[in-house]
């Protein structure tokens, strides 16, 4: 069975910073995409931030450029999402997401496999 299980949401400070986890199970991961994303209540989910099936490019939305960071560890099947200077406006319940179907994507669509999402809250 398939699992992405997401960890590191919490309460923080605007200025703060976070790490979110994502361990993927299940099978082997190392030839998928994985991004992440989030969704603030009333809004649509939203692209933060992918890694490409080559391994070879990250892509962030403009939004987070210059503060978040995402990187991958195919030995331990996981994905990160290092969060700095966080502002009141990432708040949201943050996904994870993989997909072995596309190089890598911005669309939700195109995302085969999501976990259950960790709350991240940046209290101003």
């Amino acid at each position: 069975q398939v699992q992405l299980v997401e960890s590191g949401g919490g309460l923080v400070q605007a200025g703060g910073s976070l790490r979110l986890s994502c361990a993927a199970s299940g099978r082997t991961f190392s030839s998928y995409a994985r991004a992440w994303f989030r969704q603030a209540p009333g809004k649509e989910r939203e692209f933060v931030a992918a890694i490409s099936r080559t391994f070879i490019s990250t892509y962030y939305a403009d939004s987070v450029k210059g503060r978040f960071t995402m990187s991958r560890d195919n030995a331990k099947n996981t994905v990160y999402l290092q969060m700095n200077s966080l502002k009141p406006e990432d708040s949201g319940v943050y996904y994870c997401a993989a997909t072995p179907t596309v190089v890598w994507s911005t669309k939700p669509a195109d995302y085969e496999y999501w976990g259950q999402g960790t709350q991240v809250t940046v209290s101003s």
